[in-house]
């Protein structure tokens, strides 16, 4: 059947997505420098951290090794699983590059128990990490279960939940050097706790929702199709 669209209406929309494409790509570009940096600072942080602000210190103190170690997984963990959905069409690298990166976020989101409950600057910024590492590997290992049960479309879907959960390090940095330009430090407290539960959270209910509205597109898409035949 042929378009119904008016030339000039798909001209427009042609131009349009033209427009569009080079500023995604520079918000892309962006987004993979700031990932870039801050998975660097957290695995130079594992080895020199003389630097530490004081409620890090503390944290350090008491942890000597457990503390670098969830610094190094976790800064790693944000290097491996990009990795992993860039290799997404070639099996065998997506494999061995999934498998050490679900060792890693193992580590990582264990360490971050005791590292997250000793000296918190909040009892409820202690409580939004130690939350954010168990969801982090509840959805990673509900995302094994399925690949091994040969269940594609379930595993993609709880490893971006997965790399969704694992954005809010990202995120937490992010709203923290926003707060450093804006805020003040009478409300810091406050502010660090709401950040340890919004920072994660938030990405990961707009990936709940991108993947229930990519579902819902599917099946629409499989009854037009049963209808057309």
């Amino acid at each position: 059947m042929a378009s119904t669209n008016p030339p000039s209406v798909s001209k427009t929309a042609s131009l349009s997505r033209s427009a569009r494409a080079p500023i995604l790509s520079l918000l892309v570009a962006f987004a993979c420098c700031f990932v870039l940096y801050v998975a660097l600072t957290a695995l130079g942080e594992a080895f020199v951290n003389d630097q530490f602000p004081e409620t890090l210190a503390i944290k350090l103190e008491h942890w000597p090794l457990l503390f670098p170690a969830h610094m190094l997984s976790g800064g790693l963990a944000l290097l491996l699983i990009p990795l992993a959905v860039v290799a997404r069409d070639r099996p065998n690298v997506h494999r061995v590059v999934g498998r050490i990166a679900a060792i890693d976020i193992m580590i990582a989101g264990l360490t971050a128990f005791p590292v997250a409950w000793v000296a918190p600057v909040s009892p409820w910024s202690g409580a939004g990490f130690i939350a954010q590492a168990m969801v982090w590997m509840s959805f990673l290992g509900l995302g094994i279960w399925h690949i091994r049960h040969r269940r594609r479309a379930q595993h993609r879907a709880f490893m971006l939940l997965t790399a969704a959960t694992a954005g809010g390090a990202i995120l937490f940095r992010i709203y923290l050097a926003l707060w450093a330009i804006v805020g003040t430090p009478r409300h810091f407290v406050l502010f660090y706790s709401i950040d340890a539960w919004v920072a994660w959270l938030g990405p990961l209910v707009a990936m709940t929702w991108w993947l229930r509205r990519e579902r819902r597109g599917f099946a629409a898409a499989q009854q037009s199709a049963i209808s057309a035949r």
